[in-house]
């Protein structure tokens, strides 16, 4: 597989909760279907961090209509530091909770308060809107003075779009008209074909059904639009020509697009330049005589920028009309071969060049025109060398995603390999790699993939061997013993929890498929007492659970009993002298010091003394009759520190600190010590085992055959 993004669910504490009546008046409840687009918010010092990501966040209650965002849906962002609307963002993803667990915090490790989030393309691509212009279109949305639903209906989004289009800047100042001759390219840039062929005059439109036919991005239609008038229109671009602008005062329409007036007006002038320059008998020379017939009257330096050039234009067409070979109508576009800028011509030596004088009304015929076949031939060849480099650049595309996808497949054949070489070597010599007792190592992820494997692990040998896997893939799953079989329950693929249970027999190395949880969660704890298993706590990601679920093999279903004192997400659990214990967690507010203990006979939780330090997502086991309580997240950080219970005094007294800080690691014990493999420590995913022994402290071991491991379960038969 890929390689993905370690998605680790730190769930961030908070002092209030949403109360139904708040998530009422902040949600429209608009249907799917109805849904046209949806604004999101931010202040001053967090829109950078949406842009920069490319990502949107709502608090969870907004996740009811977050969740019907579909790819290619338009967005808004509300700046609420100043109140303006940006747009126009297109969704890049559908919505979904904690695309990005930790944005919008102050050292990304906290959990974010704006998780109902989705990935967006684009950047703010038009002039914010104050509230006082978008305010009369989402009128309806105002459910108090200054707050307003953020869900949009189909007429409410293009209402917005229309406002942004009409927003737009007025057209620039036009220039000299020497300056625009000094900027004329060398190259007469070719315009597509279907725009040569288009009818020039018709008022342009942007239908929005037509653009989102296709690929085609409807904000990208609208930009396109405005740039093609940008560069085709403005009075800056290449070619414009003052005197062709006097002529077109009047406007052809009342639509008071002067734009399209001015681009057709450009194209006529172009026209007629180029037809007076294949006109001259030489470019080099003639070129610059026709700037100076143009600017005959403009001399030196003192024409300031801005100024009309004032030409007879009565004169200009009767040159024109005078020789069959400027006729403007003769002259096809494809025709157009070189414009020689006026600031690379090299003026002929005059005695004097100010007595340099030209008849505006000489006649035509004097001028011999001067073939261009050299120019074709160039311009051609660069042509062909264009589309070759086209076709090699598809090519080395091509070819860089073949290997890519060549790549991946290399990589599921040597891990493949890598299995069969343990298996292999487990069934030559089963006595040196199988124990009376081993551990068991079930599911998780590596950095790479979420995993469905199923090893067992000899810490003596440093030596693992993989099982038949799992139906599935399993993460922040529990997992218990009974009965000499394997029970694995609830957890997940990375994006979604499950309320499923397989069961693993060791003799015959096969897994078969239980009766269900009654929830689908994860982030739980589990044990076994009295031949039956327990699934503690856990949650779904939005809420953490009080609930105790049972099963009995006999009955052959999920039974849910006394709950829990308090709402634990990702606590631990352990049994020790026939009494289960549930430690730490975080229950939806902030991370538990607290401890339960459930005894069969009272069948009831009772509280017990509370731990030195908070701890969720940490792990617990039983070595020489007492309780070890080892790393976790604090609700800040990870932590190395180690907490031991002792039931005879009734209290937890702090034990020897791990080597390195570490959560969702597994810790079992075999033989007399007790063994901490992999977890995680911020983003770092750890490799490392670390042993204790009582008498000996910690020690931190150079085993690596386990590999980067966590959020798996563990487990010792």
């Amino acid at each position: 597989m890929g390689e993905k993004k370690t998605r680790i669910i730190f769930p961030k504490e908070r002092t209030c909760t949403t109360s139904n009546a708040e998530l009422c008046t902040s949600i429209r409840f608009l249907r799917k279907a109805d849904l046209g687009g949806v604004i999101f918010g931010c202040k001053n010092y967090t829109m950078s961090e949406c842009l920069e990501k490319q990502l949107f966040g709502l608090p969870a209650q907004h996740f009811q209509y977050v969740k019907n965002i579909d790819a290619g849906l338009p967005l808004f962002l509300f700046n609420y530091s100043d109140r303006k609307l940006h747009g126009i963002f297109a969704a890049a993803s559908v919505g979904q909770m904690n695309i990005d667990p930790y944005a919008w915090t102050t050292d990304g490790t906290d959990r974010t308060s704006f998780p109902a989030q989705v990935r967006i393309r684009g950047t703010a691509q038009r002039q914010a809107l104050t509230e006082a212009q978008f305010r009369p279109i989402i009128s309806d949305n105002y459910y108090s003075q200054s707050h307003f639903w953020f869900e949009l209906d189909h007429a409410q989004v293009e209402r917005l779009i229309r406002l942004y289009a009409s927003s737009s800047g007025k057209p620039q100042k036009a220039p000299t008209r020497n300056k625009l001759l000094n900027n004329l390219p060398k190259v007469m840039p070719q315009p597509p074909s279907a725009w040569l062929k288009a009818n020039k005059y018709e008022t342009l439109t942007w239908n929005l059904s037509e653009a989102e036919d296709g690929d085609c991005d409807p904000f990208e239609t609208q930009l396109d639009f405005q740039d093609s008038q940008q560069v085709h229109g403005n009075s800056q671009a290449p070619g414009y020509n003052p005197v062709i602008e006097e002529q077109c005062q009047t406007p052809v329409c009342d639509t008071g697009n002067t734009t399209l007036e001015i681009h057709k007006d450009l194209v006529l002038l172009k026209l007629q330049e180029l037809s007076v320059k294949h006109a001259c008998p030489n470019l080099n020379q003639s070129t610059k005589v026709c700037s100076e017939y143009i600017t005959a009257d403009v001399s030196g330096d003192m024409q300031q920028e801005g100024e009309q050039v004032e030409v007879d234009q009565m004169t200009v067409a009767k040159e024109f009309e005078s020789s069959p070979t400027t006729n403007p109508q003769s002259i096809h576009i494809d025709q157009i071969n070189e414009v020689i800028p006026a600031e690379e011509l090299e003026p002929s030596p005059l005695p004097d060049s100010q007595s340099v004088q030209v008849d505006l009304m000489a006649p035509a015929e004097k001028f011999e025109p001067s073939p261009l076949t050299d120019h074709h031939s160039d311009i051609a060849q660069l042509g062909q060398r264009l589309e070759d480099l086209e076709v090699l650049v598809q090519q080395q595309g091509q070819t860089i995603k073949e290997m890519e996808k060549k790549q991946v497949d290399s990589d599921k054949v040597i891990q493949s390999l890598f299995d069969r070489l343990n298996v292999t070597r487990d069934k030559l010599d089963p006595p040196q790699h199988l124990n009376s007792s081993q551990i068991f190592l079930i599911g998780g992820y590596n950095g790479n993939s979420w995993l469905s494997t199923l090893d067992t692990y000899s810490p003596s040998e440093d030596l693992l061997v993989s099982l038949r896997p799992m139906s599935n893939i399993r993460s922040y799953a529990s997992a218990s013993a009974l009965n000499g079989d394997i029970y694995i329950f609830g957890g997940g693929d990375g994006s979604l929890w499950y309320d499923t249970v397989e069961r693993y027999n060791p003799m015959e190395d096969s897994w078969t498929a239980c009766p269900p949880l009654n929830q689908k969660k994860g982030s739980l704890a589990g044990a076994s007492l009295h031949n039956k298993i327990f699934a503690i706590g856990g949650g779904d990601g939005a809420e953490s659970f009080s609930d105790v679920e049972m099963f009995d093999p006999i009955l052959g279903r999920w039974i849910q009993i006394q709950p829990l004192l308090e709402k634990r997400f990702a606590p631990s659990a352990v049994e020790l002298d026939g009494i289960l214990y549930a430690v730490g967690g975080f229950d939806g507010k902030s991370y538990l010091k607290s401890a339960e203990r459930y005894d069969p006979r009272e069948a009831s939780w009772t509280k017990i003394p509370i731990m030195n330090t908070r701890r969720g997502c940490h792990s617990v086991a039983v070595l020489n009759g007492k309780l070890y309580a080892l790393g976790g997240y604090d609700g800040s950080q990870m932590v190395s520190t180690v907490e031991v219970f002792d039931p005879r005094y009734g209290s937890w007294t702090m034990g020897s600190s791990m080597n390195n800080r570490r959560g969702y690691a597994a810790a079992a014990v075999h033989k007399d010590s007790l063994y901490v493999i992999g977890g995680v420590d911020k983003e770092l995913i750890l490799d490392s085992v670390e042993c204790y022994k009582e008498a000996q402290g910690w020690e931190a071991t150079k085993w690596k055959a386990v590999g980067k491991r966590c959020f798996f379960s563990a487990i010792v038969l």
